[in-house]
């Protein structure tokens, strides 16, 4: 672990981090310009700020009318933000779905170009939709992330090395992880929630 973090703020690099930098490296593979966050929290946070020191493009998609996390996503480098029910103003070349929401598939794979990835980065999701084959043909590709590999977290840390991201952490006390898993429902996250002993 890089030594600027305290154990509150590198708690987000070990899960969201990790799991967020192996879905980026799988959508390389597309060559992005232009990357899609689907879902802006613990994750979409960090791997924002690593594709925009790479010299991508990055457009964020919260929840409709989620301004604050709009805005959040701007601050951190996003060249567009806007909400999942919006269409970004270019084709993306790949994009990261981050949030739990299968219906964000067909959504993903209608903005990006094809040839493009589209990468489901959650350990869970509902239901995908019936979506016409035209989404995917075109040879798009849809992946999923599943697992980790010591080479991720060690490619992943060397890029710390140069890039020191800055993880936004909200707090919560163990006893408290009810409220902070409601807060993450409700959205009133911004970045990663870390539970504290």
């Amino acid at each position: 672990m890089p030594d600027c973090y305290d154990d509150c703020h590198a708690a987000p690099l070990l899960c969201a981090g990790l799991i967020g930098f192996r879905a980026w490296r799988l959508a390389a593979e597309a060559s992005p310009r232009r990357l899609g966050l689907y879902g802006f929290g613990a994750a979409a946070h960090i791997i924002c700020q690593i594709a925009v020191s790479q010299n991508q493009e990055v457009y964020a998609f919260t929840h409709k009318g989620d301004v604050a996390g709009q805005g959040f996503a701007r601050s951190l480098g996003a060249s567009w933000a806007s909400g999942s029910d919006e269409a970004p103003p270019l084709p993306l070349d790949a994009a990261l779905i981050f949030a739990p929401v299968g219906a964000l598939v067909p959504v993903a794979l209608a903005a990006t170009r094809k040839g493009g990835t589209v990468v489901c980065a959650g350990i869970h999701m509902s239901t995908i939709p019936a979506f016409e084959y035209r989404l995917l043909w075109g040879e798009r590709v849809l992946r999923s992330v599943a697992n980790l590999t010591r080479q991720d977290g060690d490619a992943f840390f060397r890029l710390m090395d140069d890039f020191p991201v800055k993880t936004h952490v909200q707090t919560f006390a163990l006893q408290d992880a009810n409220a902070a898993v409601q807060a993450l429902r409700n959205g009133t996250v911004n970045g990663a929630a870390v539970l504290v002993p």
